[in-house]
């Protein structure tokens, strides 16, 4: 098999990982080096689902010794299967930088015989491209569970982000779909994670040239809608995962079927793709808001509405909580208005200072009025001429497509008159003529 089929098959493989982003890490390239990563990101190309990306999003080898339903390289599953070798897959990344295709490489696999031989391989790769070519661009590498610590540990001493895809929401979704994996074996290597991220920062305090570990932090993944678990659940790991083990991202993936399988979503099933939006919106909440799980979601209701987005769903629930008053509001209260983003709760929050601002200044500053004002005051009054009713409320706050999947437009042939007024007419022109109206 020569190279190019290696690539079309193993990179197709990769498609359904979205575990990957901008970097987040800043590392200068210095001389007889080549590349440099970039924290504010690196994005010039696009994947098949649309996210933008500049890696080489590559797997080392699509053929694995586990059995997971969901997954299009499981072992019974009847495909073409590809491995590249450490040397290879180098060789590999250096030319496609060399040809300004990439800036960077996002690395997972299949298991290879083992977890610690399928590492041991990764290790061998990465070794390579940081000693070898010198390569002192953005990696971002799929840590293997169940491996050995040690090999985890110089796995993240040659990486910028790791990742651990904890892959389906709950204990009993993963026994289900996945026997050969267990909680433990994916949530052992984030625990393992977390310590050597914070061990290293007391050693880079002490130690100016202390090596790195996995600088850009970690993530992970989970697939939406492949199980039956609700979006309350979904959110409550979630919120717990930031917590716990100190995540940059939890990604969601919209669960696409590329197999048959009995306890899985027939093939024609299409991808929840807005649940997965709703998912993300809702994770922006929690890292940048001050949400909490259980003020979006519970049990009486644990799945979000597909006509409001999170934010605007909580604000139409709480009521009682506004309206707000822009010039005295704490910047917390602001987050939790719909319309206004942190950028501009914080210019408000800045230009307050200076005068009392009216609903004019807070277009300028940033603001959807169109959702914002329903919910807030400017100098003790609301918008002049603002009728708020439940209808009104809601269709401000649906977006357009949001709009035409509540009211499918009805169409009808463009006529003078309608069936039933045509059907009066002739009696109604022989009224006309009996009482002498008409000629």
């Amino acid at each position: 098999m020569d190279m190019m089929e290696k690539l079309e098959i193993l990179t197709a493989s990769a498609k359904y990982d979205v575990a990957c982003t901008s970097s987040g890490s800043d590392r200068k390239n210095q001389a007889g080096g080549l590349g440099n990563a970039v924290s504010m990101g690196i994005c010039h190309s696009f994947a098949a689902d649309g996210r933008c990306i500049s890696l080489l999003k590559i797997l080392m080898t699509n053929g694995c010794i586990y059995d997971c339903a969901y997954c299009v390289n499981r072992k019974s599953n009847q495909t073409r299967r590809a491995a590249l070798s450490p040397e290879e897959l180098a060789d590999l990344t250096m030319q496609f930088y060399r040809r300004n295709y990439i800036e960077g490489l996002f690395l997972s696999s299949g298991i290879m015989r083992s977890p610690d031989y399928t590492t041991e391989q990764m290790i061998a790769a990465l070794e390579l491209l940081r000693n070898t070519y010198h390569f002192r661009g953005y990696i971002h590498v799929k840590a293997i569970p169940g491996a050995d610590d040690v090999l985890l540990s110089r796995l993240g001493l040659l990486a910028d982000r790791m990742s651990v895809n904890i892959e389906l929401p709950s204990k009993e979704s993963l026994g289900r779909l996945a026997p050969d994996k267990s909680k433990n074996s994916i949530l052992k290597p984030m625990s393992l994670i977390k310590e050597k991220i914070n061990e290293n920062r007391s050693d880079l305090v002490k130690y100016n040239h202390a090596p790195r570990f996995a600088p850009a932090g970690q993530s992970t993944q989970m697939i939406i809608g492949a199980t039956p678990d609700t979006d309350y659940r979904i959110l409550t790991l979630t919120e717990g995962l930031y917590r716990k083990y100190g995540l940059k991202r939890v990604f969601f993936s919209a669960y696409t079927p590329v197999v048959e399988h009995s306890l899985l979503p027939a093939l024609d099933t299409k991808p929840p793709l807005l649940r997965e939006h709703r998912l993300y919106q809702a994770d922006w909440l929690l890292r940048f808001y001050g949400f909490q799980a259980g003020e979006l979601l519970d049990e009486a209701a644990p799945n979000f509405n597909p006509l409001l987005d999170p934010k605007c769903s909580w604000a139409v629930n709480h009521r009682e909580q506004f309206p707000v008053e822009i010039n005295r509001a704490a910047y917390e209260q602001l987050l939790r208005v719909p319309g206004i983003g942190v950028r501009s709760a914080q210019r408000i929050v800045k230009a307050r200072r200076a005068g009392a601002l009216d609903f004019a200044a807070l277009k300028k500053l940033g603001v959807v009025l169109k959702r914002a004002q329903f919910f807030i005051t400017c100098k003790g009054k609301m918008l002049e001429g603002l009728k708020v009713s439940e209808h009104t409320l809601l269709r401000s706050l649906m977006s357009g497509q949001e709009l035409a999947v509540l009211e499918p437009p009805q169409y009808e042939q463009l006529t003078l008159f309608n069936d039933s007024d045509l059907a009066a007419l002739p009696a109604a022109g022989a009224a006309a003529h009996k009482r002498g109206d008409w000629p």
